[in-house]
């Protein structure tokens, strides 16, 4: 059985009052540079404005999405897990952590969690399963992960391995809520054998263009966003064993060719780390 109920027009009603079409939204954007539809004027125009200020910013929405698929891929086949765990899971587009991995193994489980009401109403009308696996949503938001986790294991074993995704999530959680802690709370409360896949856009010297870019986002979009060095994207996945190659840019970390040209370097770095 798959736990996929059809979206109720009552619940899709109450979520789509939610969206603020007035102001630019992360998720909205990041779909717009993916090629998506899920998107207002608003977010287009800021989009266009972000690109301006850094042309190669599209190139991390593609290379974390591929990032994706690769550390996905690595997880399902030559680990064995079966259990995802997707915070922060964005607009639905190609290639979503459960079909990535259903395509592999289709008894593979996902719990998606996001708390934009956007990503909510499409995921409960796209994100389907295999009739042998199935995919679950939660509207919530990473820091409450009491609930996430208590949902989470109506759907997952959680005595079993489990990969915890945060892409491009952490981001939105300023240093004074700790957000080192948080991730902690999270793998702490995962069996060993399980993994860590987190990505990050980062600060750097060499790409003063993207801290432009950020304070332009910051000034006029929601959520608002903090910036890291790769040391301190790094300090995530610290008591893990981390994989190699380390935490590098997303378009450097294992790259096989079949995704095609890939630019060499962007601001999005991630990394994949399992806990002992």
């Amino acid at each position: 059985m798959t736990d996929n109920p059809p979206p109720q027009d009552d619940l899709v009603q109450s979520l789509r009052e939610r969206i603020n079409t007035t102001q630019p939204h992360t998720a909205r954007i990041w779909n717009y540079w993916l090629g998506g539809k899920d998107n207002y004027e608003v977010d287009r125009a800021a989009g266009d404005q972000i690109r301006q200020l850094h042309p190669g910013i599209g190139d991390y929405a593609r290379a974390d999405r591929l990032f994706l698929g690769r550390a996905v891929r690595h997880l399902v086949s030559d680990v064995g897990i079966r259990q995802f765990l997707d915070i922060g899971t964005g607009l639905p587009t190609a290639d979503n952590t459960h079909e990535v991995a259903q395509r592999i193994a289709p008894d593979t489980r996902i719990v998606y969690v996001d708390n934009d009401p956007l990503v909510l109403a499409h995921a409960r009308a796209l994100l389907t399963s295999t009739p042998e696996g199935s995919t679950d949503y939660l509207d919530e938001d990473l820091r409450n992960v009491d609930a996430i986790l208590e949902h989470a294991a109506k759907s997952l074993d959680l005595s079993r391995p489990v990969a915890l995704m945060l892409l491009g999530v952490v981001i939105f959680v300023p240093d004074d809520e700790d957000p080192y802690a948080l991730v902690r709370q999270l793998v702490d409360r995962l069996p060993a054998g399980s993994h860590l896949v987190l990505s990050h856009t980062v600060t750097s010297p060499a790409m003063p263009d993207v801290d432009e870019a950020v304070k332009f986002w910051n000034e006029h979009g929601t959520p608002k966003l903090t910036q890291r060095t790769p040391e301190q994207v790094t300090r995530f996945f610290d008591g893990l064993d981390l994989l190699e190659p380390g935490v590098v840019s997303c378009s450097r970390w294992r790259p096989d060719g079949a995704d095609g040209d890939e630019p060499e370097e962007v601001a999005m770095f991630g990394g994949v780390a399992r806990k002992k």
